[in-house]
């Protein structure tokens, strides 16, 4: 039981910088991205292809990343530049993506290079020797699962810390107030245009980012393994709004990554109740849909009953 739910904490602090990808486009620019379903294959692929010709794992997490930010900068093109609608921009770099990521593994999968028994080469393996002095994590098997879950929740904070910081900035307040009024910014003499593209960069970035992390994660990169992810960082993204309510911005994205963790503890219950991972992608969807209806059906229980009406400046 034990190694479910470190499993599931790992996952979820791997899948948050995706959560958190999605929150930039979903929230602060109100523009649903779907190209964040290619651009997570995109930095697995990237990720995997360069540690199994023998690069340095942190070096191909990182190129990875800046992938994934092409694959942004290809949406924010088209949708800018030449007006297309964002959903279907989001559509079609989705499209797109699947050819650069066969180009890239140069098959429908890729696995990559043993580092030991039971281990990959990863990002993750440099902690295994400290975590290994450990005697109950090595007599219970937890050496990696925990390698895992200390860099997964270091970067996941790292990332939203810089995150943070970087909305104090001009350019991130810029951004902000082109998802709030784009108008507005405009009429200030602002390239909405260009902050519109930045986002997406930076987003998809992080999602790429992601996708790289969980690749090494679970040692192999599929063609077919962001079918459906932005349901799960619309998932993570609904529940940590729906549980927790916060309004301040670094509160946000502390509970976009426990609403991430929250979600991947869900999952993992749900199938060892004896769910088919058949019936998963199903599952997810009434998740999504009844965090949406949620703050419907509280407002309609706990909507004040009497009518108050002003006449004269006093209510009766």
């Amino acid at each position: 039981m034990e190694l479910i739910i470190i499993g599931a904490v790992s996952l979820g602090l791997l899948w948050s910088l995706m959560a958190i990808g999605v929150f930039m486009t979903f929230r602060i620019l109100n523009m649903p991205d779907l190209s964040v379903e290619g651009t997570v294959v995109l930095g697995a692929a990237t990720a995997a292809r360069l540690i199994s010709t023998g690069h340095n794992p942190f070096l191909s997490t990182i190129l990875a990343a800046l992938v994934g930010s092409v694959g942004g900068l290809v949406t924010g093109i088209l949708h800018t530049k030449l007006k297309i609608p964002p959903i279907l921009s989001g559509i079609l770099t989705m499209v797109a993506s699947y050819s650069v990521v066969l180009r890239i593994m140069g098959a429908s999968n890729i696995g990559l290079p043993a580092h030991g028994p039971n281990e990959v080469v990863s990002v993750f393996s440099f902690l295994h020797p400290i975590l290994s002095r450990f005697t109950f994590l090595v007599e219970m098997g937890l050496v990696r699962q925990v390698s895992i879950m200390i860099f997964a929740a270091v970067v996941a904070v790292v990332v939203a810390a810089a995150y943070y910081f970087f909305c104090g900035t001009e350019i991130g307040s810029t951004i902000r107030a082109t998802g709030n009024s784009k108008q507005m910014v405009a009429a200030q003499g602002v390239n909405t245009n260009a902050m519109i593209v930045m986002c997406l960069m930076i987003s998809n970035g992080f999602v790429a980012l992601s996708g790289a992390l969980v690749v090494q994660q679970q040692g192999f990169a599929s063609v077919d393994m962001g079918v459906g992810t932005i349901v799960v960082g619309l998932a993570s993204v609904i529940i940590a709004e729906v549980l927790f309510n916060v309004r301040r911005f670094w509160a946000r994205l502390i509970t976009l990554i426990v609403g991430s963790i929250i979600y991947r503890l869900i999952i993992a219950l749900v199938l060892e109740l004896g769910m088919p991972p058949t019936d998963m992608r199903l599952f997810v969807a009434i998740i999504v849909v009844i965090a949406l209806t949620l703050p419907l059906v509280r407002n309609k229980l706990f909507k004040p009953s009497g009518k108050t009406k002003e006449r004269g400046g006093e209510s009766k």
